[in-house]
C-alpha cells in the first residue's frame, strides 16, 4: 500500500452542516467511526455522526516525522503507509477490529505496551482540527512540537471520547521503527519479578514493554543491534514470539477470555506498586507496562477494587461493566474538585450536550 492507495475524502463540510443542525435542535449526537471502541465507557443514545467516510492522508513528511491524517482513516491502514518509510506510531495504539479508525485511537486515549517508555497519545498530538458545537472546523495547535501559543486544546482531545468536539483532522509525531528488536521471557515468581522490573527501571537499557503472567516475565528489547545484543545475553531466557505484544495490546490473548460470571477490570497504578491485597487467583492477573497497568478478571465488586486503588493513589476503570448488570460504572467517579473542572470544560465546550453524552460520566 501506498500513500496514495488510502481513499483521500474529506466530508468535512457535510459533518459541520449535521453538527450545526444537531446544536440547533438539541439533537443528541453519538460520534461513530470504525464502532469498535464502543464497548469501552458508558453507552451513548443519539443520532449517529459517521466519520468513517473521513479518510486518508492529508500531509505525510518522513524526514520530519510529521503526520496528519483525517480521523476515519483505518489505523490498519496508517501504520502500513507509516511502515513503508521505517516509521510507527510511538504510542502503539490497541486495535480492536480492521475497522479501526484513528480518531477512536485519539478519542479513546488508550496505548499499548510501548507507552511508559515512549508516551502516551497526547504525548505525539501535535495539532488537530475540530468540529465546535457551533458546526464550525477550527484548528488548533500545529505540526511541530513547540506550538505554545494558547491552550493545548488538541491534546486535550485525547482520552475525552468525543465529549467537547468533533475530531476531522490529528497531526502526529512518529517515530523511526528500531533497528532490532527482540522479545524474550523469563521464568519468575511474582514479587522477584516486580524488584527486577524496578531495578532494570534505574538502567539505560532497551526495554519497550515489560509483562508479567502467571510465573513468567515478559520483554521487549528494541533500539540498536549492539545494545540489544548485549541486553539479551545479560537477561538470557527464552526467546518470545513478538506476536504477543499484539495479542496483549488487542486483547486477542487468551487471558482476556472472561468466564460468564467474571468481569474485565484495568487498574492503573503509580509505578513499583506492591501487589494489592485482593481476593483474586494469580492467574487471573495480568502485569503490563512493568507493573503500572494491572488487568483482572474478577467477581469482586466496584467499590472493592476501586477502594484498594485509590489507597495506594490508582484508579480501576472496568470493560466489561454490563457484565455485572450496569452495576459498575466504567470509570472511578471524580472527586469534588475535578469534577467541577470537568463540568466547567464541557459546559464551555459543549453547552448543549450534544457530544457523546454520558459516554464519560452520567450527568456530563
Amino acid at each position: 500500500m501506498t500513500e496514495r492507495a488510502i481513499a483521500d475524502r474529506d466530508i468535512a463540510d457535510a459533518l459541520c452542516e449535521q453538527v450545526r443542525s444537531a446544536y440547533d435542535a438539541r439533537t443528541p449526537l453519538r460520534i461513530v467511526g470504525g464502532d469498535t471502541r464502543a464497548f469501552y465507557g458508558r453507552p451513548v443514545e443519539g443520532q449517529a455522526l459517521q466519520m468513517a467516510e473521513h479518510s486518508g492522508i492529508v500531509s505525510y513528511d518522513p524526514v520530519e516525522l510529521v503526520v496528519t491524517v483525517r480521523a476515519g482513516t483505518r489505523l490498519s491502514d496508517l501504520q502500513e503507509v507509516l511502515a513503508e518509510k521505517h516509521q510507527m506510531l510511538g504510542f502503539e495504539p490497541p486495535m480492536f477490529g480492521e475497522a479501526s479508525t484513528i480518531g477512536g485511537a485519539v478519542a479513546t486515549g488508550l496505548s499499548g505496551p510501548r507507552r511508559p517508555w515512549a508516551g502516551a497519545v497526547r504525548d505525539f498530538v501535535l495539532g488537530t482540527r475540530i468540529i465546535t458545537q457551533e458546526g464550525k472546523l477550527l484548528r488548533f495547535g500545529g505540526e511541530v512540537m513547540k506550538n505554545v501559543a494558547g491552550y493545548d486544546l488538541s491534546r486535550l482531545m485525547a482520552g475525552a471520547q468525543g465529549t467537547l468536539g468533533v475530531l476531522t483532522d490529528i497531526s502526529f509525531k512518529v517515530l523511526p521503527i528500531p533497528t532490532a528488536t527482540h522479545s524474550l521471557r523469563l521464568t519468575i515468581g511474582l514479587d522477584e519479578a516486580l524488584k527486577k522490573l524496578a531495578e532494570l527501571g534505574r538502567k539505560p537499557l532497551p526495554i519497550t514493554a515489560a509483562a508479567w503472567h502467571h510465573g513468567e516475565l515478559f520483554l521487549r528489547l528494541e533500539g540498536g543491534k549492539s545494545s540489544v545484543a548485549a541486553t539479551q545475553a545479560s537477561l538470557g531466557g527464552e526467546p518470545l514470539d513478538a506476536n504477543f505484544w499484539q495479542e496483549l495490546r488487542d486483547h486477542t490473548h487468551a487471558f482476556f477470555t472472561c468466564s460468564a460470571d467474571q468481569s474485565l477490570w484495568r487498574l492503573s497504578l503509580p509505578p513499583n506498586t506492591a501487589p494489592l491485597a485482593l481476593d483474586i487467583p494469580e492467574a487471573d492477573i495480568f502485569y503490563d507496562w512493568a507493573g503500572s497497568q494491572r488487568w483482572l478478571k474478577t467477581t469482586l465488586d466496584a467499590s472493592t477494587l476501586r477502594d484498594a486503588c485509590s489507597a495506594v493513589g490508582g484508579h480501576a476503570t472496568c470493560y466489561t461493566p454490563q457484565l455485572q448488570g450496569g452495576a459498575a460504572d466504567p470509570f472511578t467517579p471524580l472527586n469534588a474538585v475535578v469534577e467541577k473542572y470537568h463540568r466547567n470544560l464541557k459546559a464551555e465546550l459543549d453547552a448543549h450536550g450534544i457530544f457523546n453524552p454520558g459516554r464519560l460520566y452520567a450527568a456530563f
